[in-house]
């Protein structure tokens, strides 16, 4: 079912610009990403709030610290239901490890993502950082990694959801940003796709967020979405 597969980022500073997103979105949607901007206005409220609606919550902190710390963030995450749960592969195995192990002990454990290279940056900006591989083989190796250390899945740009999937098979998610239907603007996204090419690559979890949110009729751009998530997901074998 694509409404599952379509996660609306709530990218916004508040709670009452989260929940009139989600009304104004209605039955169009399930699946809301609440991240790092709306987590530190709201707390864990806007999530608890989303949960008790029914809508399914994928929390996008980007967890990246000692194996120890990662570990006590995602236990404190216990009560909170969500679906699905970032850290940063970057991180490594044993943090990676301690991710898995910790949401695994929980009532009800959420997805662990590993995340590999974020949209925003380029083949420049992995250089400044001192990654002189390339962001494929990057992105390559950390997937590896995540699937080694027992990740439900990982996060990806749309460039590079083929090369994921041949490393992670065929059981682990692949959930990408950056998606941008026909006609939208990347904004600061450097490496997008559009729904049917992403779908078409591989990936199961698609995050759209400005291109539905901001739009003069956000239902309608949301359904325009799965339209053609679902008419591409016809012709994948």
């Amino acid at each position: 079912m694509n409404a599952d597969r379509l996660i609306i980022a709530l990218d916004v500073s508040s709670a009452r610009e989260a929940q009139a997103i989600v009304q104004s979105i209605g039955d169009a949607a399930v699946f809301y990403k609440v991240g790092l901007q709306l987590f530190t206005a709201a707390g864990s409220s806007i999530v608890r709030e989303l949960t008790a609606t029914g809508k399914k919550v994928f929390l996008d902190l980007k967890l990246h610290d000692i194996p120890n710390t990662v570990a006590g963030a995602v236990r404190s995450m216990g009560g909170l239901n969500v679906h699905m749960l970032t850290v940063h592969a970057s991180g490594g195995s044993k943090m990676l490890r301690a991710a898995v192990d910790a949401a695994t002990g929980l009532p009800h454990p959420p997805t662990i993502l590993a995340v590999t290279v974020l949209t925003s940056m380029d083949e420049d900006d992995m250089a400044e950082t001192g990654v002189s591989s390339g962001i494929t083989a990057h992105v390559a190796h950390l997937a590896r990694l995540a699937k080694s250390a027992g990740c439900g899945g990982v996060v990806v740009s749309p460039l590079e959801i083929t090369t994921a999937r041949q490393v992670v098979g065929d059981s682990m998610a692949i959930v990408v940003p950056g998606i941008r239907p026909v006609g939208s603007g990347k904004g600061d996204q450097a490496r997008t796709a559009t729904p049917a090419d992403a779908i078409r690559a591989g990936a199961t979890h698609l995050v759209v967020g400005r291109p539905i949110t901001a739009a003069d009729d956000p239902p309608a751009a949301t359904r325009s979405v799965l339209n053609e998530m679902e008419t591409q997901s016809a012709l994948v074998p």
